[in-house]
This record gives C-alpha cells, structure tokens and sequence, in this order.
C-alpha cells in the first residue's frame, strides 16, 4: 500500500496494493494495522454504498458535531471526489483538494472529520463505497454549496443531477460559527 498526503493536513491518496493473475485480481480495501499506521480509524461504525450515474454529484457534506472520518473509493467507474477544510482556525480553511477514484486505479480517499466532502460521477455508471467512523447523524449534517465561487471547485464535468438540498445548501462564508468545527 503506498500513500501520499495531499496540500490539505487530514486528507490522505491511500493506493492499495493489488494482485492480478489469471482469474482477475485482489486487493485489501482496508486492514486494520497497516491503515491505523497512517492515523485512520481502528474502528468503522457504518459502510455504505452508493450507485449512480454520470452528471450526478452529491456533496458536500459534512457533520458538526459527530463528525465523521471517511474512506471513499470506486468500486465501479469513475469519479472526482472532492474535500473542503471546514475547520475554523485552519490555515487552510475553505480550500479544497480533489482526487480521481476508479475502479481501475484503486485508489482511496481518506477525509479526516472537519472537512466536506462529495464528488462528480465522470463514468456513465458508478458505484461507490465508503467507510464512516461514527454513524450518520441527521441533525448534525451540513451542507455546503458544491459550485460556491468563493471555493471555485474545478469540477472535471457537468453536474447534470444535484439533490435539491445540495443545489440549494447555503455558501461556506454564509454558515455561522457554531455550524463548524474547529481546526
């Protein structure tokens, strides 16, 4: 498994190891030592999986409180997932990194809580699973405008299906204090 940080502190590209021969290929998705190692939780609450198709964004997406440590990859096509530092006191609070997820190259996104996260299906299917460290908790989501200009997202596609409360999520600068965590 190699891993790389990325310009944000808390937002790891973790690319597993795969082994192809004959019948296809393996890879571990997640082993407890190896990625405890790299400051990911030990222990996950929740595992989801989503379809979807191209054009479909969803995001972003955080809790505040109970904020939720993230493991995101594609298990089928292609996405561009995307994590915003929502942490008030952070230098880099509002900026973003975004990372291409394929079924083909493996790779992972590790989203540390304090950030928000969501991605752009670039295939003309998806099917995407991720790891949560707490369980989703309704009245501590938030939301965050995923085409706000102030964080000029460079989408690598066109958002041709949005949730109406993603399409209508108030901009970062609009959120109040106590709608964030800190750094």
């Amino acid at each position: 498994m190699d891993a790389r940080a990325t310009a944000l502190d808390g937002v790891l590209v973790i690319e597993p190891k795969a082994f192809h021969d004959d019948r296809g290929l393996f890879f571990e998705a997640w082993e407890l030592e190896r990625y405890a190692a790299l400051g990911l939780p030990s222990e996950w609450r929740q595992d989801n999986v989503v379809h979807s198709r191209r054009g479909v964004l969803r995001g972003m997406h955080f809790q505040h409180p109970n904020g939720q440590h993230k493991l995101v990859y594609a298990l089928e096509g292609e996405i561009f997932d995307v994590a915003i530092d929502v942490r008030r006191g952070s230098p880099t609070f509002g900026q973003w990194v975004g990372e291409t997820l394929t079924a083909e190259n493996r790779r992972q996104l590790s989203v540390a809580p304090g950030f928000a996260h969501g991605y752009l299906v670039l295939s003309d299917f998806a099917v995407v699973a991720y790891k949560c460290s707490t369980r989703y908790d309704p009245a501590a989501e938030r939301v965050i405008r995923w085409d706000d200009p102030e964080l000029a997202i460079a989408w690598p596609g066109r958002a041709t299906l949005v949730a109406p409360r993603d399409a209508s999520a108030r901009r970062l600068g609009e959120l109040a204090p106590p709608e964030l965590p800190d750094c």
